[in-house]
């Protein structure tokens, strides 16, 4: 017997009378009256020199030896986070759409197996411009996929994106993202609503602003009775490098110093008041801890 993705997702929730689960479509943890599903948008393809170029060839070779990294390419997985309280369906991110790799765009087929559509998404609040969480804004007929959604996004991050001459500051070899997200934010423009750090998005879900892999990039901190959890989107890259060596400038980032200041910082809290988080590009959907280890940190997939 062949399983779809749907039975499988109803399977191990059957099998699993958790609050904690994992899934093809979905990890999800749930905590009082919220439920956060990790949805797959699929995965990147990346030259590795997105990551480590000009960092110590030698540490980086064993840095990926250790995590089982191969050298043709990364392969990080793309995690949006989905959020239901009984009132609100939050989308955290769009994914990548039909235009950027073909490896990744799935977040639709995820929320199938769910059970939803888009139209069930009432507010979605992104991180920042960059494609893979941005370009499913659109769809094939550059109408909004999810057409009955509040649309919210960091202020800072807006007017950079919307600024006529970020295409030209940005380097060539990022044009096209300011191209692509500037097309996109034109559609919604004059709906969506511009948060600044600190902003209250809805109750319980705070923006933070995580500077320098873009210049407005948003965390989310979400409150619950059970406690909070973060997401936290590119601010936290991957995880290998960005734990063990936060400090190292990454060319993934488009202020790699300030970048590197918000990456420790960030995980500096989050392992002192031992917060689940949520990350973009992180394994097991993305979901877990930060633990200090003898020199930086280690993520955990345990909750």
């Amino acid at each position: 017997m062949q399983l779809s993705r749907r039975h499988f997702l109803a399977a191990s929730a059957a099998a699993l009378a958790l609050p904690y689960r994992r899934a093809w479509a979905a990890t999800t943890l749930t905590m009082g009256p919220v439920r956060i599903d990790s949805l797959s948008d699929g995965h990147l393809e990346l030259p590795p020199d997105f990551t480590f170029a000009g960092l110590p060839e030698a540490e980086v070779s064993a840095l990926m030896a250790r995590h089982g990294l191969a050298a043709g390419a990364l392969t990080p997985p793309c995690n949006l986070t989905l959020l239901r309280d009984g009132t609100n369906t939050v989308l955290f991110d769009l994914g990548s759409g039909p235009d950027f790799m073909p490896t990744a765009g799935k977040v639709i087929e995820a929320l199938e197996a769910l059970g939803l559509a888009p139209d069930d998404v009432t507010h979605v609040l992104i991180t920042h411009g960059h494609p893979d969480h941005l370009w499913g804004l659109l769809d094939e007929f550059d109408e909004p996929v999810f057409a009955q959604a509040e649309y919210m996004i960091g202020q800072a991050e807006f007017d950079y994106w919307m600024d006529p001459a970020t295409v030209d500051s940005i380097g060539e070899e990022r044009a096209s993202f300011a191209i692509g997200a500037s097309r996109r934010l034109e559609v919604v423009a004059d709906s969506i609503r511009k948060l600044a750090d600190g902003e209250e998005a809805l109750p319980g879900i705070t923006a933070r602003l995580t500077p320098g892999h873009t210049p407005g990039h948003l965390a989310y901190e979400i409150a619950t009775p059970e406690g909070a959890l973060m997401v936290v989107g590119d601010a936290i890259g991957n995880h290998h490098i960005a734990f063990e060596r936060p400090d190292w400038p990454s060319p993934s980032d488009q202020d790699p110093p300030l970048a590197a200041a918000t990456r420790i910082a960030l995980l500096e809290r989050l392992a002192a008041d031992a917060m689940p988080f949520i990350g973009y590009h992180l394994p097991q959907g993305g979901l877990g801890r930060v633990e200090k280890a003898e020199t930086g940190y280690r993520f955990t997939g345990e909750i």
